[in-house]
């Protein structure tokens, strides 16, 4: 998509959506709102919407590195302790890994 032949009002609803969208478990989202509005949202010269979109990329980024880091926690602790959980960190796994018993 070229933001560049959308209006100013169309970026701010697109930019809403993407920001909205991604509290339905989907961060996916937030990645997206902040790599295609940060442009227009820091670098681009001022105009009457960009105080807006400049706060939903801000609170995109932020609720994207809270669920990075999240995902990375669960990740590591589950990779780390899952052998040690018996039965539970197997029903936890969507296939059983070979390895310790």
């Amino acid at each position: 998509m070229n933001l560049e032949r959308v209006s100013n009002e169309e970026k701010l609803g697109l930019c809403r959506k993407y920001y909205l969208g991604g509290f339905a478990f989907l961060p996916f989202l937030w990645l997206v709102n902040v790599v295609w509005f940060f442009q227009e949202a820091f670098i681009k010269p001022a105009y009457t919407e960009q105080l807006q979109i400049k706060a939903y990329v801000k609170w995109s980024g932020l609720g994207l590195a809270i669920w990075v880091a999240v995902l990375t926690t669960w990740i590591t602790i589950y990779q780390h302790y899952r052998a040690q959980w018996g039965e539970v960190g197997d029903y936890l796994s969507f296939t059983i890994p070979l390895g310790i018993p």
